[in-house]
């Protein structure tokens, strides 16, 4: 019996509202502050980059001057702030110029967020960088884009929070039944990928992401991996958060994830038989790391 569904339910894009004119996707983008200009070649995929943020003042340059000091053209940079009052608006507005379209407005949490971003990109390709997040090298999508060749998901390596640890994507198996084996900020997706099986739904708060390659996995898509690190994963986000209250509403939405999608009753048993293994597991499992602490 197949675990996987060529029906999943379609989820709606949103729109947000422009608040400023950024540069054409066919011209070269103003980089850094000395006003270099790089051309690029016309034959390339473009490559969207899409920012969610939410008072990352502290964080948000960082970002922001990784993607635009990439080599690579074409890329597409859209930057969606949720009506930020740190300070955030004022850094974006600093390089504005370098940002193909911003909105800062009030939106209904990150997938919300995700999805308008999704609604402006025009890209074939598109990857997700948020605040506390960032492109590791200036090369990191010249040496992407080598192997995107029409590929629906093209996974990459990731390096985690200070310590620069290194992960890699475990990719679409089994295993994606029951966690996610994908970092949104390695992933590339063609935006037609979206388009096939909607894009985030907004019920979720933390595991959105999973939601989707779970659609996706279970609708066929394939995902192909390569051994190269592209970008640096904050560890500051919800998602990062150990304690255990914290952890209990992931593993809730991860565990509503599994039900959403969830198309066989072979499935579905094994589902039950997993929740009340895995929950025992992972609260023994916190004790102990913090009584280590």
């Amino acid at each position: 019996m197949s675990l996987r569904s060529k029906t999943p339910p379609r989820i709606a894009l949103f729109s947000g509202h422009d608040t400023g004119s950024g540069p054409s996707l066919l011209q070269p983008v103003p980089l850094g502050s000395s006003g270099e200009q790089k051309t690029f070649k016309a034959d390339r995929p473009v490559i969207s980059i899409i920012t969610v943020v939410y008072n990352g003042a502290a964080s948000i340059e960082q970002t922001i001057l990784s993607v635009i000091g990439q080599t690579y053209r074409p890329i597409e940079f859209i930057l969606i702030d949720g009506g930020s009052s740190d300070g955030t608006v004022e850094i974006i507005r600093r390089h504005r110029q370098a940002i193909n379209y911003w909105v800062s407005e009030p939106d209904q949490g990150i997938a919300d967020a995700m999805n308008k971003g999704l609604s402006r990109a025009t890209g074939d390709y598109v990857l997700f960088i948020h605040a506390d997040d960032f492109l590791s090298e200036s090369t990191s999508l010249e040496k992407a884009a080598e192997f995107l060749d029409g590929q629906d998901i093209v996974l990459f390596d990731i390096f985690y929070g200070h310590s620069r640890k290194r992960l890699s994507p475990r990719g679409f198996n089994f295993w994606m039944n029951f966690k996610t084996g994908v970092y949104h900020q390695g992933t590339l997706c063609k935006r037609d990928v979206f388009e096939r099986i909607g894009g985030f739904d907004t019920g979720f708060k933390i595991a959105m992401d999973f939601d989707f390659f779970l659609r996706a996995y279970r609708y066929g898509l394939h995902a192909h991996s390569h051994p190269l690190a592209i970008t640096v994963m904050g560890d500051t986000g919800v998602s990062a958060r150990k304690d255990w209250p914290s952890l209990l509403k992931r593993l809730d939405e991860e565990r509503t994830a599994h039900i959403k999608n969830c198309r066989s009753f072979a499935m579905s048993t094994v589902y039950r038989m997993y929740w009340l293994l895995y929950m025992w597991y992972r609260r023994a499992r916190q004790i102990l790391s913090t009584s280590r602490s």
